[in-house]
């Protein structure tokens, strides 16, 4: 009966799991949708380098969701059970919130081990792979040969070229480029012209038989040149330059550092799978309900617990970063916070045989 009763009630919380994690990865997914294509309509990614980067995101989102997803799905699965009767049958088995724990334990277990895997070791792996993927994307299309029938920038839009058609040995032909020097406007028209270097991070259009119009707007002292063959030299920026953020980095090497940085990013990817187990410890018995109290009644105080949680860890990581909080003490003393919660919380319920004074009924 018991092995059984444990079935059902893992199956509910974990059905409810998938469901609430499911959701919320698509919300974040979406945002996160509309930033990778506006990037790639800027750059010309490739279809297959927006699913990979989604792909990578949707890993990197995963720590955060884990947690939250389980600990609603505990509300929500054991307020069921309360507001439709089914725990008073359970109770009156001998099955009181200490038994609830051994099927809710087992999942919280599974998740613990998936989030070991996925802050250790994945998401830095993928932030990074996110990073090496989205610089070659824009490198490539920074670095490629010039597309006609279409505007194209450099230089973040101070200078533009256009070219109406391109034959098949790669000359341009009825091309316009605009520069801005300073308050100088520089703007060329040529017949034709070729591009050297393309695929460089150096490039250099070579224009024939054009004219050129020099001057600065709102005054008449324009000058006009007449040219057999001009040259504009391009220098595209270093793609993938800078030093790698901590997030990026592999655990390894955060371990035994003496970077603030480094450190609070260790203690930050550690931080999941704890706050997983103390959210189970929370939600069980705040899951609780009363006669006749409504399924969701105490899912407004189980969002601001997290969401306290949440930020306190936030707040807690930028003090380490800044030196405010030891090292030593980390983020531990947030967790310790919310343990003490869930085990005020077991204490009023008398699961240790002795119940704590109530600081309020609601709760």
């Amino acid at each position: 009966m018991a092995r059984v009763l444990n079935r059902y009630i893992f199956r509910e919380v974990a059905q409810v799991w998938v469901a609430v994690t499911g959701v919320l990865l698509i919300i974040l997914l979406s945002n996160q949708l509309a930033r990778v294509l506006s990037l790639a309509a800027s750059n010309q990614f490739q279809g297959d380098t927006i699913a990979l980067l989604l792909g990578l995101s949707s890993l990197q989102y995963l720590p955060v969701l884990f947690p939250i997803g389980l600990f609603f799905a505990i509300m929500l699965a054991l307020g069921r059970l309360y507001h439709e009767s089914e725990m008073a049958a359970i109770q009156s088995g001998g099955v009181g919130v200490a038994g609830l724990y051994r099927p809710v334990i087992r999942l919280t277990a599974l998740i613990v081990l998936a989030l070991i895997w996925l802050c250790l070791m994945m998401v830095p792996q993928a932030a990074s792979k996110g990073r090496e993927i989205r610089n070659e994307a824009i490198k490539q299309a920074q670095f490629s040969s010039f597309e006609p029938g279409r505007f194209r920038s450099f230089a973040d839009g101070s200078l533009v070229f256009y070219a109406e058609s391109v034959d098949s040995a790669g000359v341009l032909h009825n091309v316009f480029a605009q520069r801005t020097v300073g308050e100088k406007l520089e703007i060329v028209t040529a017949a034709r012209a070729a591009q050297r270097g393309a695929g460089q991070p150096e490039q250099i259009f070579v224009l024939y038989d054009g004219e050129r119009y020099e001057g600065i707007p709102g005054k008449g002292d324009f000058r006009i040149y007449r040219f057999t063959e001009h040259g504009i030299p391009i220098k595209l920026p270093n793609i993938g330059g800078g030093s790698i953020r901590e997030e990026m980095k592999p655990t390894r090497q955060l371990i035994g550092s003496h970077d603030l940085s480094e450190r609070a990013e260790l203690e930050w990817r550690i931080s999941p799978p704890i706050m997983a187990i103390v959210l189970t410890l929370i939600g069980v018995p705040l899951a609780k309900l009363r006669p006749r109290q409504g399924r969701y009644g105490k899912m407004g105080f189980a969002i601001l617990i997290y969401f306290v949680y949440v930020n306190l860890l936030a707040a807690g990581r930028v003090w380490i970063e800044r030196g405010t909080m030891p090292v030593e003490i980390g983020l531990w003393w947030v967790h310790a916070i919310f343990a003490a919660l869930g085990i005020y919380l077991l204490l009023r319920q008398g699961v240790f045989g002795a119940r704590a004074p109530r600081l309020a009924e609601a709760v």
